[in-house]
């Protein structure tokens, strides 16, 4: 890697970071984009998973103690499962397509529950189920099946804190899972390994930079922050 290309990725990398340290979410979808437009879609995509899993250590101390397993639970155990076949359609099928189907499906979304919609109730079981079983295909597919999730549980009663929580420890979760996937699949080989080292030091410190601005967002600026965080990401990839 050249340094100049490595210089963009490493800022690409903390504006993640920072992003993901505010909202629990938000580092692959911020990342993808660009990294795969500077490294490549498989490239990418194995990068992102290892940072979005390994360098989040810190916010899974700040969180756990938050974390609803009876909300997350279902949901993460379906994606789980999926996120293998979401890996073998990334090696047969152009991620370009899948990103912008999602992009579109997050924008309309997005825009209903920036009109203030929310849910009053738990939703039933096979729907956190269907959730996770599509989200854990497109993480492995795409490294971006979050914002689905992340749509899901904006749009319940939970606080800030929780709905935080439970998103940390599911992308963690299913990131880990993508990156044996990967491996197993002769995707992630040393030059990702490489690349993930050299800008892990980046996203760090930005994540870093994000726990410490979080304590400032109301649930209101949170839910708007990352309403439209969404919306101009899933923009992005749209006209990428």
């Amino acid at each position: 890697m050249d340094p100049v290309t490595l210089i963009a990725a490493g800022v690409i990398a903390a504006v993640a970071g920072a992003v993901r340290g505010i909202t629990g979410f938000g580092g692959a979808m911020v990342m993808a984009p660009p990294l795969a437009l500077l490294l490549g879609p498989k490239l990418a995509i194995a990068v992102i998973l290892v940072l979005e899993s390994v360098a989040a250590g810190p916010m899974l101390v700040q969180t756990r103690h938050r974390v609803q397993w009876n909300v997350i639970g279902a949901i993460l155990l379906a994606a789980a499962v999926t996120v293998p076949l979401g890996v073998l359609a990334l090696v047969a099928v152009d991620p370009i397509i899948i990103r912008r189907a999602i992009a579109i499906t997050v924008i309309v979304f997005a825009i209903v529950l920036l009109r203030g919609w929310r849910y009053a109730r738990r939703p039933p079981l096979a729907a956190s189920v269907g959730l996770g079983a599509v989200s854990g295909a497109m993480q492995g597919a795409t490294s971006v099946g979050g914002p689905l999730v992340i749509l899901y549980l904006l749009s319940g009663p939970d606080p800030i804190e929780t709905t935080r929580a439970n998103l940390t420890l599911y992308l963690t979760v299913i990131s880990l899972i993508g990156v044996a996937v990967l491996w197993q699949q002769g995707v992630f080989d040393a030059e990702a390994a490489w690349t993930s080292v050299l800008l892990a030091p980046g996203y760090y410190v930005g994540l870093r930079v994000g726990l410490r601005l979080f304590p400032r967002f109301s649930d209101t600026r949170f839910r708007h922050f990352t309403l439209l965080l969404l919306i101009v990401v899933s923009g992005g990839i749209l006209v990428a």
